[in-house]
């Protein structure tokens, strides 16, 4: 390897790289110099009319050609070439005895032949004449021009089939359409993702590990009679990191690692997807142990002949009957497992899912409260906070958040603080962002009358009001009439995170949730359409009860609910006509009860809720300290207990007996009376 004397850095060498597309490039080329070389109009020369009477006269001339009724092609007798007058026209590279050596523009072509014919007679010549139609070498390279197009195009459209970029090698993408398209992560392309950086996910991450670390230490396994995984199913909700974990998976094995997405094996040639699948399986079981992560795998791995109203699609089946083979196929002692995501694992093939192919199944779940804390701390790593951000509200303050969504509010608070010109991102900038993510954008100068921003005001107060006077309630956090995306105004709540939800605790969200409405009702006696969002989540809600839960009393305790995801598929009903006008029924009186249930709080606590009403109108934006002023506080919320033990004489009876006394803290302060008493 030469080096560059004034950096004293090696230069790189210049490596010859074959293309197969020089091979059309070359045969273009001869095409078009065949064209040039068998033209007659590249070695001839023109006569005038003094020479041309002159070589016809010494008779030289062995045949006149007349092309197209327009110009003459002379050819010259073989002995006559050898004259001085010809010979210079010889000496050229182009020159063919079988082209003619000269052209002729005689003009009018009857007095032409009308001259030849006295000049024959005349000088006893015996040259011959003919009459031909020719077309120029411009004509013929024209001629060709619709099947090179025809074959760029043709090029172009396998090119883009097989994918731009993908397979390289003699016969470039189309010689290479069934290869795999994976990519392969190794040694020279190491993955820097490690466990450390994913965090929450314990339970998942637990399983992974084991996997990585039966490919490091296979002998502490296989010595007592384990075999390897053949596949691990990671599923969950979109964002949750199951792709992130796979990521890591491959950052910490240090082996062969292969990577692709289902898609990657559907292609419009009838056979390319299993040959793709026989390829990865080919190349990892070559780089043994190994591990291949495929991404979305629902793409392929859908129940085969789940869909009878389009059929089945045979190329998507036949591409994963070739995976089911592979996958139960290879020895064990091949060391590949595969990795796959997926957030549709109810669609996903029964055959996929056996155990033998994919022996676990991994469910990455949303995080919660203490997991979202780590996931934050992840992602404020590279953010300059300042000292007031407190990661343990946040992480209360965003339930049901993903770990990307999670990502994206640090993201976005960054963005919001560098907006403002901050020099480090506030506690306030991750609110904005959480309220720009779930809210949409603030557009404060969206035009409302006064009439419609009061009736709004009316509106979220009565969420508001009906949500803090009710147990089950979800506490408000702070409520706006600012309009955010496609919403008038909103207000934010604080969910308990549960993991069963009772009745009732339905029932007073159902409530919470018209008390918007049920506001407008019992201020202006009228009702908008502003409700829609309320109304749409109610009636899902109350379905769910009756269908999905089994909480009616007249309809029992079914679920109409199938797991499995066939009754997608079905126009048949899984109950009869008098079911469903009753489930129609129930609804209806189930909402409608909750209905009159808000409207009976909001009249109750009228003057409160219009004191909430004027103040919104004034903030635009208030907390729930603001309801605490108005309303007190929440009646729901429960002091902690301080609990007292005393020994009590009965005298009668003359026995002792432990007595227990509860009180809250504000009654021990107070010195009340109110307590429970157990025997």
């Amino acid at each position: 390897m030469s080096q560059d004397k004034k950096n004293n850095k090696p230069l790189k060498e210049f490596k010859f790289k074959f293309n197969f597309y020089w091979v059309y490039g070359i045969l273009f080329a001869l095409i078009i110099g065949y064209q040039f070389l068998n033209s007659s109009d590249l070695a001839t020369s023109k006569l005038s009319d003094n020479e041309f009477k002159v070589i016809l006269q010494d008779n030289d001339i062995k045949k006149i050609l007349i092309v197209n009724d327009d110009y003459a092609h002379i050819f010259i007798k073989d002995d006559a070439l050898e004259k001085e007058k010809h010979n210079s026209k010889t000496k050229g590279p182009l020159f063919n005895k079988k082209n003619p050596l000269y052209i002729y523009d005689f003009g009018n072509q009857q007095n032409f032949e009308n001259e030849l014919n006295a000049e024959k007679s005349e000088y006893k010549l015996d040259f011959d004449k003919d009459n031909a139609k020719q077309t120029s070498i411009w004509d013929g390279i024209f001629m060709w021009l619709p099947f090179i197009f025809i074959i760029a195009i043709w090029i172009f459209i396998m090119r883009r089939m097989s994918g731009a970029g993908g397979g390289g090698g003699p016969g470039g993408q189309i010689f290479n359409i069934g290869k795999s398209k994976a990519k392969l992560f190794d040694q020279d392309q190491k993955v820097q993702t490690s466990f450390k950086d994913v965090a929450g996910l314990e339970g998942a991450k637990e399983e992974v590990q084991e996997i990585v670390d039966f490919l490091k230490n296979p002998g502490k396994y296989t010595k007592l009679g384990g075999k390897i995984p053949k596949g691990a199913l990671l599923v969950g909700p979109p964002g949750t990191g199951k792709t992130l974990l796979a990521k890591a998976v491959a950052g910490e094995a240090k082996v062969p690692f292969f990577s692709l997405s289902g898609s990657d094996f559907v292609e419009m040639f009838v056979g390319v997807g299993a040959s793709r699948v026989r390829d990865l399986f080919k190349q990892a079981a070559q780089k043994s142990p190994s591990i291949i992560f495929i991404d979305e795998i629902d793409a392929i791995g859908r129940a085969r002949g789940k869909n009878n109203m389009t059929g089945g699609n045979d190329e998507r089946e036949s591409t994963l009957n070739q995976l089911l083979t592979e996958m139960d196929g290879f020895g064990t002692d091949t060391n590949v497992i595969v990795l796959a995501a997926t957030n549709r694992a109810d669609v996903l093939d029964k055959a996929l899912m056996r155990a033998g192919r994919f022996d676990r199944q991994i469910y990455v779940d949303l995080p919660d409260m203490n997991e979202r804390k780590e996931i934050f701390e992840v992602h404020i790593r590279p953010l300059k906070l300042a000292k007031d951000v407190d990661i343990d509200f946040l992480s209360k303050q965003t339930p049901g958040f993903s770990g990307a969504d999670i990502a994206n509010v640090c993201n976005e608070a960054a963005l919001v603080a560098a907006r403002k010109d901050k020099k480090a991102v506030h506690h306030q900038d991750f609110l904005d962002a959480v309220d720009r993510i779930v809210g949409g954008l603030e557009k404060k100068n969206k035009i409302i009358t006064q009439k419609e921003k009061r009736t709004i005001a009316f509106h979220e107060a009565g969420h508001a009001t009906v949500s803090w006077m009710l147990e089950h309630a979800a506490p408000l956090v702070k409520v706006t009439i600012v309009p955010r995306g496609q919403s008038l105004g909103a207000a934010w709540y604080l969910p308990e995170e549960r993991m069963i939800v009772q009745t009732e605790q339905m029932l007073d969200e159902m409530c919470a949730t018209l008390g918007g409405r049920a506001a407008e009702k019992v201020i202006f006696n009228k009702i908008s359409t502003g409700a829609l969002n309320d109304l749409e989540k109610i009636t899902k809600q109350a379905r769910a009860m009756i269908t999905v839960y089994g909480l009616s009393e007249k309809i029992g305790n079914i679920t109409y609910y199938d797991s499995s995801g066939q009754s997608d598929y079905t126009f048949t009903k899984p109950y009869s006509e008098e079911t469903a006008q009753l489930i129609d029924k129930e609804i209806s009186a189930l909402i409608k009860k909750q209905y009159q249930r808000a409207i009976f709080i909001l009249k109750k606590h009228k003057k409160e809720l219009t004191v909430l009403a004027e103040l919104l109108l004034e903030k635009e934006v208030i907390f729930s300290n603001d309801l605490e002023k108005i309303f007190g506080k929440r009646p729901f919320v429960k002091e902690p207990l301080v609990v007292k033990k005393k020994v009590v004489t009965n005298k009668k009876s003359e026995e002792t007996v432990e007595k227990i006394t509860t009180k809250t803290q504000k009654d021990v302060n107070n010195e009340g009376e109110i307590s429970t008493e157990f025997a």
